[in-house]
């Protein structure tokens, strides 16, 4: 096991003393890549939003340099080597801020929602910038008009957001939609998927904010790559909320996710880690929430499909039409390029946790028409899968709970509350989230009743 510190630097001439641990493996992360510019891909999304005509708050910007801060530590130091349970990390921040004590007082809300998101122990510190980089958010321009956009929405490329940004296109909306470009294959299908939506609506103002982060392996040294990347979404709302500060008045991000895996109850009690990730629950967005009031920005977190299964989103979608031409295009897969062994392009497996849900929602909600998607396993029932294989695992293990739930259907008003505290909704809307979790379990048995799975 291994602690971390990493320590956030504004130029080579930033060189004020940092107290470690003597058991701290001290990283520096450079954040100036120029005179006065930021690296790692937060001077390009200072540039592309000026683009737009607009300019985040300082706070907001250093709501993304701190993002840099998670993501890295996230995604260059390994759980398997760097852990002691063989998961959780301890790892330490250190990060130059315009004022400090805002963060300071932000702490202990950040430090509650980074360990509930990326089950590892964070500490985080704060520290002014350097006196050059005192003032780094371009100042606000006068404006003749306000801004186009009316609401700020993640974008991620998969079919939950394509929907999202249907409906709200469909609805007369002008969103700024907001990504994440990560690897190529989810770059791309953002980029297909946005220019076909600019086609299909050409009089909206629509337009997008990506980013573009990523830290090179060897970043931190001694340590391998991590590729559970439990903490990414914590970096693409802060992109949104670093956008929304640029607006100017009160904004809302919303997040598009079905009310399945916002919850995402695990399929069975042994379940941690990467197949129980908490993007979207409910108690992470209350925590995201908190903490802009305390940072002072005007901003809420929404996923206005908390309370649809995948299905029915699908169903609902205000174009179904153009729904069912684009979900090829959208990129829903764990691991959309494992099938390259194979010979195969990036596509969908058809057979892990995401895909298994896309393919009950499209099944369910564009009949009679099928689902166009192309599987690498097209036909789940043309053979017994092998659930000693990850071909069979996730479906074994969702047959399981599906069986357990329609023998107790009462049971979902208990394990609603297995990922994460609730005590932020109603009563109400505790059993709306129960009612959804089963709705959406049945939806999956529709799909998955006649496949035949066997430890091979």
């Amino acid at each position: 096991m291994k602690r971390h510190l990493i320590v956030g630097r504004l130029g080579p001439t930033d060189r004020g003393v940092i107290p470690a641990a003597v058991d701290e493996v001290v990283t520096r992360l450079d954040l100036a890549s120029g005179d006065r510019s930021l690296g790692h891909g937060v001077g390009r999304a200072m540039l592309d939003l000026s683009r737009l005509h607009l300019e985040p708050s300082e706070v907001g910007l250093d709501l993304l340099v701190f993002a840099a801060h998670v993501h890295a530590a996230d995604t260059r130091i390994a759980r398997g080597s760097d852990s002691q349970d063989g998961w959780t990390r301890e790892l330490r921040l250190v990060v130059p801020v315009a004022d400090p004590a805002i963060w300071w007082g932000a702490a202990p809300i950040l430090t509650r929602m980074l360990n509930f998101l990326t089950g590892d122990r964070w500490t985080l510190g704060f520290r002014s910038r350097p006196r050059r980089f005192a003032r780094m958010a371009p100042p606000r321009r006068n404006r003749l008009f306000d801004p186009p956009f009316d609401r700020l929405q993640l974008f991620s490329g998969g079919l939950d957001s394509l929907i999202g940004a249907i409906d709200a296109l469909a609805a007369g909306r002008t969103p700024l939609l907001v990504s994440h470009a990560g690897e190529g294959a989810t770059s791309d299908a953002q980029t297909r998927l946005f220019d076909a939506l600019k086609a299909r609506f050409p009089a909206s103002a629509v337009q997008r904010l990506r980013l573009w982060t990523a830290f090179p392996d060897g970043f931190v040294a001694g340590t391998g790559a991590e590729n559970t990347t439990r903490g990414r979404s914590f970096l693409f709302f802060a992109l949104g909320a670093f956008a929304g500060s640029a607006l100017g008045r009160d904004f809302v991000l919303q997040c598009p996710e079905n009310g399945l895996i916002a919850i995402n109850v695990p399929l069975d009690p042994v379940r941690l880690g990467a197949l129980s990730t908490r993007t979207t629950h409910p108690f992470y967005i209350a925590r995201w929430n908190q903490a802009l009031a305390a940072l002072g920005i005007p901003g809420q977190i929404e996923n206005p499909y908390w309370d649809q299964t995948k299905g029915e989103m699908v169903e609902h979608c205000a174009d179904r039409g153009l729904l069912a031409q684009l979900a090829p295009v959208s990129l829903s897969c764990a691991s959309p390029s494992k099938g390259r062994w194979q010979g195969l392009g990036t596509q969908h497996c058809g057979y892990c946790l995401p895909c298994l849900i896309r393919r009950a929602s499209l099944t369910a909600g564009l009949a009679p028409n099928l689902d166009p998607t192309t599987y690498t396993i097209d036909d789940l029932t043309a053979r017994p899968l092998n659930t000693k294989e990850s071909e069979g695992v996730q479906i074994r293990s969702f047959q399981l709970a599906i069986a357990r739930l329609r023998r107790r259907p009462d049971l979902a008003r208990l394990l609603i509350h297995k990922p994460g505290p609730l005590f932020d909704e109603s009563a109400d809307r505790q059993a709306a989230l129960a009612d959804v979790y089963r709705r959406g379990m049945l939806e999956l048995d529709s799909v998955l009743a006649r496949v035949r799975t066997a430890p091979q």
